[in-house]
């Protein structure tokens, strides 16, 4: 029997390695199986009843019935362990309770939820992560795990309850990535088909479904060479009564629309329009809603007539920890939902039954009701959805924007924290590009940021030395995607066009690259590209900036090589000298392009290596199907990178 470690204060003791809590017969409280929720049920009945004694009950002023959108005064919230026992007016609880708390100044809606977020684009380890969004209201979380999952596929199921077994309040719940890997053409990390979705959902209930299904393509087209696997895990899904999550950026078509609803995506996050939602609303999609086009969206609805918004939820999808430390978390999404035009009661719906009821977790959150989770949102102003503190798990969490919880010490394993495994030095040779022999000029392959069409970009370089040159006045440099799995750090390299470092002899690195997670490097030199990855390599990923020959700023996430075990302040410290070291330097941009993402530090290149549609031609490290990297993932189609 391994020996157990106390979780934080004012919780029962917690066995790290069973999950299961020391002190009393109930089992701990982590949804993981059938058997132990029952167990918790037949007791949180007999407390409803008065039959064995509440271990708390809270009084509030207002409460919000998200059923109905109907609110409640003076009511009281009876809680055993972690749940909600009984709901009704105060005084009417006619059982025992060993504490009584008084909150009459506040309103109490419940706590707020994620139907779709990708912890990991917070860069925090999930014990942190919920350390920083829960006074923010988000008590749960539908993981979209295709990030870690990449990383470390058979130990991803783990990583995420991990910090829930070491006392951790918030609720995550993980849905396995479609997109493991994202496409046939990239490797390394993980790989999930049906025997593994299969297994995720049989085991834990806490297992909502499968995550955004991104490579359309590989769906409808038999031949696709990722199309048996995705139908596998597809199948999986619905044999365990699980939910689909779609993912149609771009898709406008209405026969595609047809079609993608058809296949059983569930729902869609990547709408921008009114129109847009509309179209995909009709076919049946529930459409969640994202913070940058969500104000848009809302207001044009509502101007169209739109009433019902039960199919409708609010999404973070990625937010860094520097932003939700400026922005907020689920909160600053309600914010602008009212902003638009929805009544609170409608915005609040929109992060608790509404995702519930979609990812079918209507039994453990969703609402301020027996059975669920005693998560709590108390709002001492309705009007601006000034949150006065939250409660998660029966226990205050939370006094203004301050977190008051103890947030558990977890050692992640080295099966977490050795994820860069080159076992070499990188050097200029890496990342040089040959020109045929005899050559003065090529013909060079180009993309840029998010380039979405059926072609790729040519240009004209010159060869000197017998290596095919950068041209910067045309805003062309040097990119690369290094692999990080086999140890041998295979590259592939091309030239792009507006993004990079201008100045001489300069580079930045990163290991988050989307959704692959290789590491993605763009440079002026191949020397400098050379010692960023090496850089990055040193310290088991995260970002590193070097010029002249120097490392001028590193960012640790030496978790998965995509988040980090510290504090949000501490990485934000960290980030904020980046960005300092990065003004520093010239960068590159096509002000015809993007002017909004690309002047001054590129950040959004780690978004800019995804494979997913709409995209077409992509930049992969290499593998048998695409040896160079560079394939059109729609298609399958190659193409050399000079000619």
């Amino acid at each position: 029997m391994g020996q157990c470690k106390r979780s934080a204060p004012r919780r029962r003791p917690i066995c790290f390695e069973t999950g299961n809590a020391v002190t009393t017969p109930l089992p701990d409280d982590l949804i993981v199986n059938a058997k132990d929720e029952v167990a918790i049920r037949k007791h949180l009945a007999l407390v409803a009843l008065g039959k064995k004694p509440a271990d708390r009950a809270v009084r509030v002023g207002r409460l919000l019935d998200t059923y109905g959108r109907n609110w409640h005064e003076d009511q009281e919230i009876v809680i055993s362990g972690r749940r909600i026992a009984w709901v009704g007016p105060a005084g009417a609880y006619p059982g025992e309770v060993a504490e009584r708390v008084d909150r009459l100044q506040f309103s109490a809606v419940p706590g707020f939820g994620e139907v779709h977020k990708h912890i990991e684009s917070s860069h925090l380890t999930p014990e942190w992560e919920a350390a920083l969004v829960l006074p923010h209201g988000c008590t749960w979380t539908c993981e979209a795990s295709h990030e870690f999952s990449n990383v470390n596929g058979p130990k991803n199921l783990e990583f995420w309850l991990t910090a829930r077994r070491a006392g951790s309040p918030a609720k995550i719940f993980p849905l396995p990535g479609s997109a493991v890997p994202p496409t046939a053409y990239e490797w390394g990390g993980g790989h999930f088909g049906f025997a593994e979705q299969n297994e995720f959902l049989r085991d834990h209930l806490l297992v909502a479904g499968l995550d955004e299904v991104m490579d359309w393509p590989a769906v409808w087209n038999p031949e696709n060479p990722s199309y048996e696997r995705l139908w596998g895990m597809i199948e999986a899904t619905f044999a365990q009564r699980g939910v689909v999550e779609g993912h149609a950026a771009g898709m406008r078509a209405i026969n595609d629309i047809n079609a993608f609803a058809g296949a059983g995506m569930a729902s869609d996050h990547e709408a921008w329009t009114p129109e847009e939602v509309a179209d995909k609303l009709r076919r049946g999609l529930f459409m969640e809603l994202r913070p940058h086009s969500l104000k848009d969206i809302i207001t044009g609805l509502l101007a169209q007539g739109q009433q019902d918004w039960s199919n409708f939820a609010l999404c973070t999808d990625d937010r860094s920890a520097s932003d939700t430390m400026k922005l907020g978390a689920t909160d600053h999404n309600v914010r602008l939902a009212m902003e638009a035009g929805l009544p609170l009661e409608i915005a609040v719906q929109l992060v608790t039954i509404n995702p519930a009821r979609h990812m079918r977790l209507t039994p453990w959150v969703g609402a301020i009701a027996p059975g669920r989770f005693a998560d709590l949102v108390l709002l001492d102003d309705e009007k601006t959805l000034g949150i006065g503190e939250v409660w998660a798990d029966g226990q205050q969490v939370s006094s203004g924007k301050t977190y008051t919880a103890e947030v558990p010490k977890i050692d992640w394993p080295e099966w977490a924290t050795t994820s860069v495994n080159i076992q070499r030095k990188m050097t200029a040779a890496d990342f040089a590009i040959a020109a045929p022999d005899g050559r003065e000029s090529v013909n060079a392959a180009l993309l840029r940021p998010f380039h979405w069409h059926d072609e790729f970009i040519t240009a004209e370089l010159p060869v000197v030395d017998g290596l095919v040159q950068r041209d910067s006045e045309r805003n062309i440099t040097k990119f690369a995607i290094v692999d990080r799995f086999s140890g041998e750090g295979k590259t592939a390299r091309m030239f792009w066009l507006g993004t990079g470092p201008k100045t001489d002899d300069t580079a930045l690195a990163c290991s988050m690259g989307h959704d692959k997670h290789n590491i993605w490097v763009v440079g002026s030199s191949d020397e400098a590209m050379a010692l960023a990855v090496n850089a990055l390599n040193e310290i088991q990923g995260g970002w590193a900036l070097v010029s002249g020959g120097k490392v001028l700023a590193t960012v640790r996430y030496e978790v998965g090589g995509l988040m980090t075990c510290r504090p949000a302040p501490e990485l934000d410290k960290e980030m904020l000298e980046l960005y300092r070291q990065g003004e520093t330097i010239e960068w590159i941009y096509e002000p015809t392009f993007s002017p909004r993402w690309w002047p001054g530090f590129p950040e959004r290149l780690a978004f800019a290596t995804l494979t997913c549609s709409p995209w077409r031609w992509v930049l992969v490290a290499p593998s048998p199907l695409a040896p160079d990297g560079f394939v059109n993932v729609s298609n399958g189609q190659t193409h050399p990178i000079v000619w």
